[in-house]
């Protein structure tokens, strides 16, 4: 990945969003250490939607709770 300094990004922003977008990877630095990174965005790393999702097996496992589950999540965080 390239390195660019936070000053290089602020003065041609629009040319290093376009770079990220055609696939190049760019790590933004700021007094010479790596603080952010730019990279192209993948609609098909989003996953499915929350309308799609489906409860995994696993949760049917668990325990009801009636009412507010917030002592039973405190006492289970305490185990």
């Amino acid at each position: 990945m390239e390195q660019i300094k936070i000053r290089d990004l602020h003065i041609k922003t629009g040319e290093w969003v376009r770079r990220a977008a055609r696939g190049e990877g760019i790590v933004i630095t700021e007094r010479g250490r790596p603080v952010a990174s730019l990279i192209p965005f993948y609609e098909d790393g989003l996953g499915r939607s929350f309308r799609e999702r489906q409860v995994l097996p696993e949760f049917d496992a668990l325990p009801e709770v009636s009412g507010d589950a917030t002592a039973y999540i405190s006492a289970d965080r305490d185990r």
